[in-house]
């Protein structure tokens, strides 16, 4: 893999990424070298690419944390001109992820004369959430998906690792591997004895962890610490730059849709199913 460096102004000798899709995977890889405060704006701009391609660059510059010159440095860097082009880059993805499912609802609003509050928000949550999966299932490697079931069903018991938003998908997992008959530890014990419970895990276990951001520290230290007790881990994340991209053996990007700055989980939740029942049918294999 070649190392694309850039110079003291941020400028990159490098041709720009002609996709989204390039651009994302250029990132991912580590091919470009980024400083703290473009690595910023490159986990923002992987999370939230709608933002990037809507927004203003005081408004997203806003948004990202960081200076608009920053923005500019960013898109110099990747070896765009500007901003403007890095945009026009984000724009099209946006145009060519826009669904049958978006266009029949924009449709019905216009016919039926749908204008109740309840009826906007439920429209736009189920809009986000189509997005979410339409983006994950265009993204998620199945191969991947095969390796990660494989891991886990391997495993003598499965810990599962999430707090805050993320919980919801390791106690509903959790809940779908026991009816299957699958051991497994949900973390995220009242009692604040999760550090305990997770150092009885060892190489013949396996571990699950979720985080988005802004990262769970406890989620984050919770990975770190099955990792160096040699547990085999699975992370579902939305960056490459997340800190559990580190720590984990296989991980997944899962970035869900916002909707008025509340974000499903119907994407995650779709894989984390998705594995609990191929471990199930692993097991039943083997």
């Amino acid at each position: 893999m070649s190392i694309v460096e850039t110079s003291e102004e941020g400028l990159s000798s490098a041709a720009p990424p002609e996709s989204f899709a390039e651009l994302r995977d250029r990132l991912a890889s580590g091919a470009v070298k980024l400083p703290k405060r473009l690595k910023q704006v490159a986990s923002f701009a992987l999370a939230q690419p709608d933002e990037i391609a809507l927004g203003t660059v005081a408004g997203v510059a806003e948004k990202a944390g960081v200076q608009p010159s920053t923005l500019v440095r960013f898109s110099q860097a990747l070896g765009f001109a500007g901003f403007s082009d890095l945009q026009a880059l984000f724009r099209d993805r946006l145009r060519n992820h826009v669904s049958n499912y978006d266009e029949r609802l924009l449709s019905l609003r216009v016919r039926d004369g749908h204008t109740s509050k309840s009826a906007a928000l439920f429209d736009g949550f189920c809009e986000a959430s189509t997005r979410s999966v339409a983006a994950a299932h265009d993204r998620i490697d199945l191969s991947a998906v095969d390796e990660a079931a494989r891991i886990l069903a391997d495993a003598e018991t499965i810990y599962l690792i999430a707090q805050r938003r993320s919980y919801p998908v390791t106690a509903y997992m959790s809940y779908a591997l026991g009816k299957l008959g699958i051991r497994n530890v949900l973390i995220g014990s009242a009692l604040g004895t999760d550090t305990e419970t997770l150092s009885f895990a060892g190489p013949r276990d396996a571990a699950l962890a979720i985080s988005f951001t802004p990262y769970a520290s406890t989620t984050v230290a919770h990975a770190r610490q099955v990792a160096e007790l040699g547990t085999p881990l699975v992370v579902i994340t939305d960056s490459p730059f997340s800190p559990l991209v580190a720590e984990g053996q296989l991980w997944f990007e899962v970035v869900e849709a916002d909707f008025q700055g509340f974000r499903s989980l119907a994407a995650s939740l779709s894989l984390a199913m998705t594995l609990a029942i191929a471990i199930a049918d692993l097991r039943r294999e083997g």
